[in-house]
């Protein structure tokens, strides 16, 4: 037996001394590093193709924890459903998520996910870069849960979404500063956010956005006015001045929210400010329920998931 703290000699290796059960001494022992995980990488992969009258996941690679539960079929074959899952719940320090996403020709992919995204309180960034293809005759809905962004995160959003010539696109965006539930505001840290969205090389939307923690921005009337959620909606296609009033009409004497949208050259834009994440949330649902079928011709009818 060795002593206290020491550790016996490996087999093979001679003893300095006499003795047949010769030991190092404690202090001679060096410490085994620990396996330290200081962030995570996180990758997926994703692309479907139009099979006869369904659309099918050709491709779908993940490393790190980032990956889709199985696909789903709830509107029938044409439309594949998936919802994109990132086990470990939240995004902190360091971590990096990438996202590459293809709908090859004449596919229709509906991307959602299970819960909001937190990211949380750190002393280096984190990172999130979104690269959406849409190929010629299809269709991509991008409509994840939540975005809520801790005191004290710093984020780095990344999107880029390239377009064919007729690809349609549905995509929103909920982002939720702080956690107002919990009486924290954002008081720290910042956020950095690009979107553009480009059809055949042309760009369509360029968007540049950086909120800073207990910046006056937060509060004013030109920035959020006070109102830790923000969302967005954009919605490729032309909707008519019917359409665009019935939309209108769901920010009306809603109570915790203002939202208004514009029609640009073959982009629909919505945007609101709101009191709750459940609150944005509710108003892009209504205004998809709308313009889903007036823009990307098929019936609204919401996953599941959201329900849940």
């Amino acid at each position: 037996m060795c002593p206290a703290g020491g550790r016996r000699l490996p087999a093979g290796v001679p003893a300095q001394g006499p003795g047949v059960n010769a030991c190092l001494p404690a202090s001679a022992v060096a410490p085994v590093p620990a396996t330290f995980h200081p962030a995570w990488q996180a990758e997926l992969e994703l692309a479907y193709a139009r099979v006869g009258e369904a659309t099918r996941p050709v491709t779908r690679r993940h490393l790190g924890p980032l990956r889709v539960q199985r696909h789903l079929y709830p509107e029938g074959p044409g439309v594949c459903q998936h919802i994109v899952v990132h086990p470990p719940g939240g995004i902190a320090g360091g971590d990096s998520l990438d996202l590459d996403i293809r709908v090859g020709d004449s596919a229709w992919a509906q991307l959602t996910s299970p819960g909001a995204a937190k990211w949380y309180r750190a002393d280096q960034p984190a990172r999130q870069h979104l690269a959406l293809r849409v190929e010629a005759g299809a269709t991509l809905e991008w409509l994840p849960q939540e975005t809520i962004v801790f005191s004290g995160a710093q984020a780095r959003l990344e999107t880029r979404i390239d377009l064919a010539a007729d690809a349609r696109l549905l995509y929103w965006d909920i982002v939720a500063l702080g956690r107002p539930a919990s009486g924290e505001r954002f008081t720290d840290g910042d956020v950095r956010a690009a979107l553009d969205i480009r059809r055949d090389g042309h760009l369509l939307w360029h968007e540049r956005q950086r909120l800073v923690g207990g910046d006056g921005l937060l509060d004013a009337p030109i920035g959020l006015d006070g109102q830790p959620v923000f969302a967005t909606l954009l919605a490729t296609g032309e909707a008519s001045p019917e359409q665009l009033d019935q939309c209108r009409a769901l920010g009306e004497n809603r109570a915790g929210l203002r939202g208004d949208l514009s029609q640009l050259p073959g982009l629909v834009v919505a945007r609101c400010l709101a009191a709750e994440a459940l609150d944005a949330r509710a108003w892009l649902i209504d205004l998809w329920h709308l313009l889903r079928p007036a823009l990307l011709g098929r019936d609204a009818r919401p996953p599941r998931i959201w329900t849940t």
